[in-house]
């Protein structure tokens, strides 16, 4: 009983906080995060300490380690982030995004499943366009700053084999990359007219 009232406590005085771009989150067995601001990824690691994406998460989200089994598990801003701690006595407050949740982690567990590489990375940035892009003249323009070694991470490729098929993609006109770590899906309508 004393740590289900540790935990309200420590989830009452943090009730709210924020972290700068690349921070990681503390975090707490019973308190989850719900994002009220920015960008996180979820991140682990294997035995021999390949780092490992989980998942991008956005406005609206809530990450925390009550909705993982996974060990280790980290959380690291992408953005600054604001976020406010809920505890497990307040999860009816936030159950729509904890549904989000799992229903994201399916989506992108049957992307990161795919075989064909070139495949897998297109679908990827089809996936984050839908959650985080904003539009731009031409097109759809992911509103992260992701290295090629992170978007590698996140879909179990090497950062050579992404910073290749990136190539590719801009080639064939499927996108444009303005600026360093900055990805535009470029409009069917614009490519094929």
């Amino acid at each position: 009983m004393s740590s289900l009232l540790s935990t309200i406590a420590i989830a009452e005085n943090l009730s709210q906080q924020t972290f700068k771009r690349h921070d990681s989150i503390p975090l707490k067995s019973e308190v989850l995060l719900h994002i009220e601001r920015g960008v996180v990824r979820t991140v682990t690691w294997s035995e021999e300490g390949t780092v490992m994406t989980l998942g991008y998460w956005g406005t609206g989200d809530v990450v925390g380690q009550p909705l993982s089994n996974i060990q280790p598990y980290q959380v690291e801003c992408i953005t600054s982030v604001e976020v406010s701690y809920v505890s497990s006595y307040q999860t009816e407050r936030v159950l729509g995004a904890i549904c989000q949740h799992v229903q994201q982690a399916e989506e992108l567990l049957s992307i990161i499943r795919q075989t064909n590489a070139r495949d897998r990375l297109l679908q990827t940035l089809l996936w984050l366009a839908r959650k985080f892009a904003r539009p731009v003249e031409r097109g759809r323009l992911i509103d992260l700053r992701l290295t090629h070694q992170e978007i590698a991470e996140f879909i179990g490729m090497t950062r050579v084999s992404v910073t290749r098929l990136l190539s590719q993609l801009e080639q064939e006109g499927i996108i444009d990359r303005p600026r360093r770590h900055f990805i535009v899906l470029l409009d069917r309508q614009t490519k094929f007219a």
